[in-house]
C-alpha cells in the first residue's frame, strides 16, 4: 500500500478474465500501461486502487473486455506529487496467440508491449507519452498515435504487407506518408515527436 496525493492509500489488485475473452479495451488516464506474456494462459490485470481512483471492468458480448479508470478526486487531491510509478502501473498479461483485437488509451505515461501477436486489429492512443513495442504481428490493421510522446517499434512482416499512413508534426518520421499496396494497414500519427517503426523483413 501507498499514499496517493490526496492522502488516500492505494490497495493493489487484480482481475483475472473468464474464459472466452479474445479482446481488450483499456481506457484509462494517468498510467502506464503495460502487456506481459501470461504463465497460466489466463488473461489477468494487475493495479493499485483508492478511494479516489479506481478501475470498472466489463464484459462485452462474452468475448470483450473492458477496463475503465473512474476518480472522484476533487480538485485539492491534484495538489502535491504523483504516486510511485509502481502504483501508476497497469500490467496486462495476456496468454500467446490469445487476442483478436486490442485498443489501449492512456494519458502522461507510457504503453509498453511485448511481443505480440494479434489476428485483427490494434488501436493505441497516448497522450502525453511513449508507445513503445517489440515485435507485433498484425492480422489486418494498426493504428497508433501520440501527442508529445514517440512511437517506436518493430512490426512482424514486410514494408510491402502493409497500405501505410503516417503524419508528423514537430520531429522525424522514417514511415512514408502514404504507400499504397499492402493487404494490412497501418495508420500513425504522432503530434511534437518521433515515428521509428521497423519491419521484420
Amino acid at each position: 500500500a501507498g499514499c496517493a496525493s490526496g492522502g488516500s492509500e492505494f490497495q493493489q489488485k487484480s482481475y483475472t478474465a473468464e474464459e472466452g475473452i479474445q479482446s481488450l479495451q483499456i481506457d484509462v488516464r494517468d498510467r502506464i500501461v503495460k502487456i506481459e506474456p501470461s504463465d497460466d494462459k489466463q488473461i489477468s490485470v494487475m493495479y493499485f486502487e483508492s478511494e479516489e481512483e479506481s478501475y470498472q471492468f466489463s464484459v462485452v458480448d462474452e468475448t470483450i473486455l473492458a477496463m475503465t479508470s473512474q476518480s472522484n478526486k476533487e480538485w485539492n487531491d491534484f495538489i502535491g506529487g504523483k504516486a510511485p510509478a509502481e502504483q501508476r502501473t497497469v500490467i496486462v498479461k495476456i496468454p500467446e496467440n490469445k487476442l483478436s483485437s486490442l485498443q489501449i488509451s492512456t494519458t502522461n505515461e507510457n504503453v509498453e508491449l511485448p511481443a505480440l501477436s494479434i489476428t485483427d486489429s490494434a488501436s493505441i492512443y497516448v497522450n502525453g507519452g511513449d508507445i513503445l513495442f517489440d515485435t507485433m504481428e498484425i492480422g489486418n490493421s494498426l493504428t497508433l498515435e501520440s501527442k508529445n510522446g514517440n512511437i517506436t517499434g518493430t512490426v512482424a512482416g514486410g514494408y510491402d504487407d502493409f497500405s501505410i499512413s503516417s503524419s508528423v508534426k514537430k520531429g522525424e518520421n522514417n514511415l512514408p506518408e502514404q504507400k499504397e499496396g499492402g493487404e494490412k494497414t497501418m495508420t500513425v500519427t504522432v503530434n511534437n515527436g518521433d515515428i521509428a517503426i521497423q519491419f521484420t523483413k
